[in-house]
């Protein structure tokens, strides 16, 4: 049975810390995912004659690690979705960056472009055709002697959108070749990291705020230090 860092679990929705590598659902080019490993893991604990329902909610990128959240009912799923939609659900990411940015907190607006023969987006600063409006806001929370430490806040969901953004700004993500960074982490992902997630229950309606450790490494462990 596979090992999962579950972060929260009722009846409607599971709650999963993800590695940095890890799919969240699996692709043409790979079978294994994080989808489906939830799902083995659910039937073999809970003794289910057959696969659960586990339905993808939203999606990290590859080399991302953080929170996901699965619906394990149709209900939950249909209500997530919309939910998502609608803007209702709020995300916060930390990333480790290398320069400190520009100012120690902003709103970014760009304009992305998707390259989908690179699987890259491309910022722009004024608006192009084709090129979605893009924005976040980012703020510098602590410092280590060679790192800085931004959260930021996702305003719209664009493709790789805080990776090209910060690069945009000239602080790629450690780790991050695809957009600028000088070299790869050792374990192949990128220093970013869904730290939280925040929406009200799809079912019982309750306030749920979950929380993901960050992964354990000196990197992380390191940047202590509040400005």
């Amino acid at each position: 049975m596979a090992s999962l860092n579950i972060l929260y679990e009722d009846n409607h929705i599971i709650a999963i810390n993800k590695v940095g590598g890890e799919l969240v659902q699996a692709d043409k080019e790979c079978s294994s995912s994080l989808e489906e490993d939830v799902k083995s893991f659910i039937k073999v604990r809970d003794k289910k004659p057959s696969i659960a329902f586990i339905g993808v909610v939203h999606r990290l990128d590859r080399p991302v690690s953080g929170v996901v959240i699965f619906a394990k009912t149709s209900k939950a799923l249909s209500r997530l979705n919309e939910m998502f939609r609608l803007g209702q659900v709020r995300k916060t990411y930390h990333a480790v960056v290398k320069k400190r940015p520009p100012q120690d907190e902003d709103l970014l607006t760009h304009y992305l472009i998707r390259n989908e023969r690179q699987n890259k987006s491309y910022a722009h600063s004024e608006p192009k055709p084709n090129a979605k409006e893009s924005r976040l806001r980012y703020r510098v929370v602590a410092a280590s002697k060679s790192f800085f430490l931004v959260e930021v806040a996702l305003l719209t969901g664009r493709h790789h959108q805080i990776r090209c953004q910060l690069s945009k700004i000239g602080c790629p993500i450690k780790g991050d070749l695809k957009y600028g960074y000088a070299r790869s982490n050792p374990n192949g992902g990128i220093s970013l990291h869904a730290r939280s997630i925040s929406f009200v229950h799809p079912v019982s309606k309750a306030e749920i705020k979950i929380v993901a450790p960050y992964p354990g490494n000196d990197v992380w462990e390191n940047l202590t230090t509040e400005l």
